[in-house]
């Protein structure tokens, strides 16, 4: 947590050699689904063989804050955001609170239209199942990196962002039942999201 707060200071601090700033805040809802899931078959049958399966595509919403510089025609856009998911699998829901963090790196293209690209850094903060007896531990990694892509509308202090947001790499999720047949949640989301902004 320490070193994403680091990167969050020195991401804003370094609008001051920026041409153009501006800050934020922003929200909207993201659509997709958690990773692949390794375990039984079936939570109520222990002997079960296992089997891998990915999280049925849920809604859920994103909320936070953003800063926007501008150099030399490329402009720089990182955001800290608040963001909760809820997908589900055959024998329960997966609930997921977490904090992100995308750098992105974009350029406007035609009148207010824009297209961005970076990385996302993810936090999680709560990682849980719900309506089952299976519990699930911490993930692999604290923070785990993924990428955003996209195009977004500037219209005036209100925008309109439309990205697809992939891993580009699992970070697993271990759990455990009563006997030895222990299972896996990929934690990274594969998802769309649509966000509305207002810059100050």
């Amino acid at each position: 947590m320490k070193n994403l707060m680091l990167l969050t200071l020195l991401l804003c601090g370094s609008t001051m050699l920026a041409q153009e700033a501006s800050f934020g805040i922003k929200g909207g809802l993201n659509y997709g689904a958690t990773g692949e899931y390794n375990g039984p078959g079936d939570a109520a049958d222990e002997l079960s063989e296992n089997f891998s399966e990915d999280g049925e595509n849920q809604q859920g919403f994103h909320l936070g804050i953003f800063t926007k510089f501008e150099i030399v025609g490329i402009f720089i856009q990182p955001e800290l955001l608040y963001t909760s998911l809820n997908n589900e699998y055959s024998n329960f829901d997966y609930k997921m609170d977490k904090i992100d963090l995308p750098v992105l790196a974009g350029i406007n293209v035609l009148g207010p239209l824009n297209i961005k690209a970076g990385p996302s850094f993810q936090y999680i903060l709560s990682n849980e199942l719900e309506n089952t007896s299976l519990e699930i531990n911490d993930v692999e990694e604290e923070i785990s990196v993924g990428y955003q892509l996209g195009a977004g509308l500037e219209l005036g202090r209100l925008g309109i962002d439309l990205r697809y947001e992939g891993a580009f790499e699992e970070n697993n999720a271990f759990g455990e039942m009563a006997t030895e047949n222990d299972f896996t949640i990929d934690s990274r989301a594969s998802q769309w999201i649509l966000s509305a902004s207002y810059a100050f």
